[in-house]
């Protein structure tokens, strides 16, 4: 990896389907992604959907990435890999409803951008426990580019054991292409 690579953290999410088989194909295409290497990863979590309640539960992880693509290249191949993996995104698409697999830029470097279609880092990424307990496995004292405290912080203003459980379906996830 070139010397003018950066670090970015991508949450992937999956509730449809066989949740482990999309996560690991999303997994190896954000692999295959040229200038691009998983660096490290955090175990797997199973939990509670956001929005609709009559949907399935979520797996979620988050992935580091030494990445020499721009975010925004980067944001743009990252949803052609959903849509790769059956995403479907319509005008008419359920906001937080199911899906085959879901992938956030949630940090870029320490990058701070608001732009049509990029926004990092991402807007809720402070707020979602989802995100925020895999996120402090692999950087939980890293501060937040904006907001300026450490993850683990808000890690512990959002922990809630009932809709974030350690999923143990998978016991080698984090060795997978790291």
């Amino acid at each position: 990896m070139s010397f003018d690579s950066v670090t970015a953290f991508i949450g992937l999410g999956s509730n449809l389907g066989d949740r482990i088989s999309w996560l690991l194909a999303g997994r190896a295409a954000l692999a295959e992604m040229a200038e691009t290497e998983i660096v490290g990863a955090s175990r797997l979590y199973e939990t509670a959907p956001v929005g609709p309640a009559d949907q399935g539960p979520y797996l979620n992880s988050v992935l580091a990435l030494q990445t020499g693509l721009p975010a925004r290249e980067l944001l743009n191949q990252m949803l052609d890999v959903e849509k790769d993996q059956g995403r479907v995104r319509t005008r008419d698409a359920e906001r937080w409803g199911p899906r085959t697999l879901d992938l956030d830029l949630l940090l870029y470097g320490e990058l701070c951008v608001e732009e049509p279609g990029l926004d990092v880092p991402h807007p809720r990424l402070h707020e979602r426990a989802f995100v925020l307990q895999p996120l402090c496995e692999i950087v939980g004292d890293r501060l937040h580019p904006q907001l300026g405290e450490r993850f683990d912080f808000y890690l512990a203003r959002h922990r809630d054991p009932e809709k974030v459980r350690l999923w143990s379906g998978v016991s080698n996830w984090k060795a997978f292409g790291v």
